[in-house]
């Protein structure tokens, strides 16, 4: 029996995302002294580095974890048990989000949604004005809702909160935007901005960041949850020396290294217009075979994912089976609401323009194989958008 597959597996997902040979070698480096002087240099370089990422001066932390790990260390940093939290259930991780947060005691006022469209601005403000008493302590936003290929507009989102003149925190996840979307938390006023290593750069999973504001920290300094490993002020008192209060994961901060350089090599303003351009070739290629488009408004379209809906009574689950099975590609599956009625591609990462059209023929073909109601012409649509485009 054959079990050979020719040629590369296509990882489709929107994240983990592939991962460059140039960042495989240097996570390959033999293991050093993480208390030494060749280390120290290293880790000066990635702090500083993700500062740059961030759009930030301000410090960033990281930590040995998940996503999950880092969206933790943003609430028991900063907040109170019993606090006020504004959240918005704009998709599956947003919704586990609000999750965490009332596992941890917090009061949340969770703004539903039908899972297709971003954070409201207006709704932010109306909110922030309505609470007279500042009993919100923190207004907390998903950047790009992975579950969805929805974004939220975090510059419009600030402006509101400060129309409302509101001292809330602005707590924002770029888990699946960062170094793929543009992003400025300095400029946007983001008090905590979480963030992880296996999306936009370019990395394997197991390290999530916290930048953090003057206004967090001052907040982490009175605040009253008790915590040791997500202590901000141990791991910023031994970054102080680029150092870290426990065991740092040392071979995939060489690889962070190396993501940085990459992407600064590429320039930022080049690798988010790379993702904006792939986004919409994808969209085109959609919209040719006659299916739906999950987001609906323009205005937020993700530039890391596209989520498309199935016809009534096809399974996407199904579906994607038919593609991993002929093409050897893996796409995102459908989360919480949404489980087994959409399909998703992840066009963000370490993506050149063809690649994605191998991605999108498969997808193509698999419509057919699948028996999907479609019009062929959709990579024929993409290509036609890329050739124009391409510099």
């Amino acid at each position: 029996m054959t079990t050979y597959k020719a040629g590369r597996h296509f990882l489709q997902i929107p994240g983990p995302s592939n991962v460059p040979d140039r960042i495989l070698h240097a996570i390959g480096h033999p293991t050093i002294d993480h208390r030494g002087p060749e280390f120290r240099e290293i880790s000066k370089e990635v702090l500083l580095g993700l500062k740059r990422i961030f759009k930030t001066s301000g410090p960033v932390v990281i930590f040995p974890t998940s996503g999950t790990g880092a969206w933790e260390a943003s609430l028991i940093n900063t907040l109170n048990p019993g606090d006020k939290v504004l959240m918005f259930e704009t998709g599956h991780f947003a919704t586990l989000w609000h999750s965490m947060a009332k596992k941890f005691g917090l009061e949340v006022d969770f703004v539903p949604t039908n899972w297709r469209h971003g954070v409201d601005p207006q709704i932010v403000e109306d909110k922030l004005r309505e609470d007279n008493d500042h009993q919100i302590k923190s207004v907390n936003v998903v950047h790009n809702e992975t579950s969805t290929g929805v974004t939220s507009r975090i510059a419009e989102i600030r402006n509101a909160i400060d129309r409302a003149n509101h001292p809330a925190l602005f707590m924002v996840d770029t888990i699946s935007s960062l170094g793929s979307v543009d992003y400025r938390h300095k400029e946007w006023q983001v008090d905590v901005t979480v963030g992880c290593s296996q999306k936009g750069l370019m990395m394997p999973p197991g390290l999530g960041f916290n930048a953090i504001s003057e206004k967090a920290l001052a907040a982490s300094k009175a605040n009253s949850f008790k915590r040791h490993f997500w202590d901000w002020q141990d791991m910023l008192k031994a970054n102080d020396n680029f150092f870290y209060p426990s065991t740092p994961c040392t071979n995939l901060l060489f690889g962070l290294r190396e993501a940085i350089n990459m992407l600064e090599e590429e320039g930022l303003d080049q690798v988010f217009s790379r993702h904006d351009r792939f986004a919409e070739a994808t969209r085109r290629a959609v919209r040719t075979w006659g299916l739906e488009i999950l987001c609906e408004n323009l205005s937020e379209y993700s530039s890391v994912l596209t989520a498309i809906m199935m016809p009534d009574g096809k399974s996407a689950d199904a579906f994607r089976k038919v593609v991993l099975d002929n093409f050897d590609m893996s796409l995102g599956n459908g989360l919480g609401k949404v489980a087994d009625r959409v399909f998703r591609i992840g066009h963000l990462g370490d993506l050149n323009d063809l690649s994605l059209i191998g991605t999108l023929a498969g997808v193509e073909m698999s419509l057919e194989l699948g028996d999907i109601s479609h019009t062929r012409g959709g990579v024929a649509a993409a290509m036609d958008y890329l050739a124009s485009t391409k510099k």
